[in-house]
């Protein structure tokens, strides 16, 4: 067991310093920090989901955990019942594995996707833990925000296998301005070395695999008058990693309704789509570097009211997105 693991699983949640916030609040004794959680686990949704890319949702769905709470709290939150108004319930390790074991006998999920999971990181030990005790030997993905440390990226080597970051922000203000996180595009960047160096490329692009089962896929969500952050993203990924890094790039940005009714009047370009000629833009940007394995989600896919709410989901459902079986 290396040193990051054994810091991780021994100290908990006692002086937080999961994630690059530094509350070091005492979360064992009922204190909370900027991701507004305790040390006691909280979920919002487990069930199978069909709306994330195809190597991960694939025939069967995606296992996934949404964790109430964020660390990072991006004020555009498409999930903000569970990162602002703290939708979710109680659960145990051993509860969470039990949901996980009939999604498995339900609908064969292929892998299991803990959805923000920073601020609950040794609870995700725990569970993969069990799941290897159960012989459930499933994929472990981390599906996360970019803005970890990577102290706590080095501490889930042993039991991740796929990373699916988002990088949101080259730009320092407009990080800062979104998201309260100048330090963004550093963390994000450090935080995506480690995980590449620890699992490489997404498999299903280096092996020519239907379903991933390993490796690392960069997310990034293109937002409405931001062309040009998401072009210096593009040309970080480029310059850091070549042109072979895998990436989806994503055009389904909605205003949620937290954003409409009371949030930053000061910016009313969050509150509309983006254009197709500003999606046109960024992909033709992407192509010009020659990527090789690039996912796209078109702007046309989401233009009718079904397609939004696959993608805009309501936590207070049994089933949060409309698009799940």
């Amino acid at each position: 067991m290396n040193l990051e693991l054994a810091k991780l699983t021994i100290n908990n949640y006692k002086n937080c310093t999961l994630c690059p916030r530094d509350c070091k609040v005492d979360r064992a004794q009922g204190q909370t920090g900027y991701c507004g959680e305790t040390d006691k686990l909280r979920i919002s949704s487990i069930g199978a989901h069909f709306g994330e890319e195809p190597p991960i949702t694939g025939t069967n769905g995606s296992g996934t955990v949404f964790f109430t709470g964020c660390s990072l709290k991006c004020c555009y939150c498409q999930n903000y019942q569970l990162s602002f108004e703290g939708l979710g319930n109680f659960y145990t390790c051993e509860q969470v594995v039990e949901e996980l074991e009939k999604l498995v006998r339900s609908y064969g999920i292929h892998n299991v996707n803990f959805v923000t999971p920073d601020h609950f990181f040794p609870h995700t030990i725990k569970i993969a833990q069990i799941l290897r005790e159960r012989n459930i030997s499933l994929p472990i993905l981390y599906n996360m925000s970019g803005y970890q440390k990577v102290e706590s990226i080095k501490a889930l080597e042993e039991y991740a296998d796929i990373y699916m970051p988002d990088f949101k922000y080259a730009d320092r203000k407009l990080a800062k301005e979104l998201s309260h996180a100048e330090d963004y595009p550093d963390r994000a960047l450090e935080s995506l070395i480690e995980m590449v160096k620890q699992k490489g490329f997404l498999d299903t692009f280096t092996e020519n695999k239907p379903i991933a089962s390993n490796g690392v896929l960069v997310r990034h969500l293109i937002l409405p008058e931001q062309i040009q952050n998401s072009k210096d993203v593009l040309s970080t990924l480029f310059i850091e990693f070549g042109k072979d890094i895998p990436i989806s790039l994503m055009s389904q940005y909605y205003p949620p309704n937290i954003l409409i009714k009371n949030r930053n009047m000061a910016l009313p370009f969050l509150k509309r789509r983006i254009t197709l000629e500003e999606f046109e833009i960024v992909y033709e940007y992407a192509l010009s570097f020659g990527f090789t394995n690039i996912l796209v989600q078109y702007p046309q896919d989401f233009q009718s009211n079904k397609n939004k709410d696959d993608f805009v989901p309501d936590f207070r459902k049994e089933k949060p997105f409309m698009g799940n079986k």
